[in-house]
């Protein structure tokens, strides 16, 4: 049996670790490590209750009526019709990427950023254009240069693993320098100070992509959503499997949106215990930089990260460590429960002496 050359020459996208079983404490993946809404186990509860042998709604029209009347004050003008729906936020970034891109294509993106965007790339046999960041975390004009063949770029906002973010002003000013369409992947936007939801209404090319996985506790449910204008969405529905969001998820995500108590209770909860850990992280001389997302980059100038991995997940604590060729390397570390934090605070201090 013979794939496509690029596909066997690809090495595909690693998530990190995900062990099934255990007592490990999990700071690797940027999960919410506390329980959701009540109301979403209710929602599923009802849709169990009333059955699973019919198909779902194609267009999870339930989440884009609520969606859009709770984003309407960021996004003006917002309709159920700017909302795409999907199997979390990665299937909306590969149905952006089968839309746009053909081989031989070129896609851009940041280094270090999100490392899906390449295995995307890759799949469609596309060329990819890394560019890397400045010192400062902000983006060099060549990011938002023309250059032959470009027709995709995307921007992980706030960043992953970084945690940084560029101000909307400035994702305008790229997104309309730049010949093709650029997507703000906003996974981690609810722990951040502002958000780049206006923008597409700004500039056709703006599509913006946000998950339920990390700030409403639903990695397990696989549901997220992108925002743009009509005739974009109008165009993306095209290349969507048929059902791709289930009659559970859709549900769910309702639920969860609507809950706006828990919510905000939830993101203070986090948004405090990540202020902790980044003070207690440089107290113990690591080198952090300050993060908008729910999780902390950071590097200790006498232990190497790779060591530092080791050594916790030897103690039964998983964190993420990163090496992007060509850049750097470093780990990334979840805001975990304060107990969580906790521990992986005594057992660096153990490790550092």
């Amino acid at each position: 049996m013979q794939v496509k050359p690029n596909i066997a020459a690809m090495r595909g996208y690693v998530p990190g670790e995900q062990p099934q079983s255990g007592t490990c404490i999990k700071l690797n993946t940027n999960e919410n490590p506390y329980p959701c809404s009540p109301k979403v186990k209710a929602a599923i509860g009802r849709v169990c209750q009333t059955g699973l042998q019919k198909y779902p709604e194609p267009t999870a029209k339930d989440f884009r009526l609520r969606a859009a009347e709770l984003l309407s004050s960021e996004c003006p003008n917002i309709t159920p019709d700017w909302i795409l729906c999907g199997n979390g936020s990665d299937d909306l970034l590969t149905i952006i990427t089968r839309a746009f891109v053909d081989a031989g294509d070129t896609v851009r993106f940041p280094l270090p950023s999100y490392v899906l965007y390449d295995t995307l790339a890759e799949i469609q046999g596309a060329v990819c254009d890394r560019v890397a960041f400045n010192a400062d975390w902000t983006l060099p004009l060549e990011f938002s240069s023309d250059r032959e063949g470009l027709k995709l770029a995307f921007l992980a906002n706030p960043n992953s693993p970084s945690g940084t973010i560029l101000p909307p002003v400035e994702v305008l000013r790229i997104a309309t320098a730049l010949p093709c369409p650029l997507v703000v992947d906003e996974a981690y936007v609810d722990f951040a100070d502002e958000s780049c939801l206006s923008l597409p209404s700004q500039n056709e090319n703006v599509i913006v992509t946000r998950t339920m996985s990390k700030s409403y506790s639903l990695a397990g449910l696989r549901f997220g959503y992108a925002i743009a204008q009509p005739q974009v969405i109008e165009q993306l529905a095209k290349v969507k499997d048929s059902y791709n969001c289930d009659a559970i998820s859709i549900a769910g995500a309702t639920a969860a949106i609507d809950d706006r108590a828990w919510f905000d209770e939830m993101r203070s909860t986090i948004l405090a215990t990540r202020k902790r850990m980044l003070a207690a992280l440089r107290e113990l001389g690591f080198e952090c930089v300050d993060s908008q997302a729910n999780f902390v980059w950071c590097n200790h100038p006498e232990k190497p990260p790779g060591e530092l991995y080791e050594q916790l997940k030897a103690a039964g604590i998983l964190v993420r460590y990163m090496k992007y060729p060509d850049w750097g390397e470093g780990i990334r570390i979840t805001a975990g429960t304060d107990e969580q934090v906790d521990s992986l605070l005594n057992q660096l201090e153990s490790i550092l002496g």
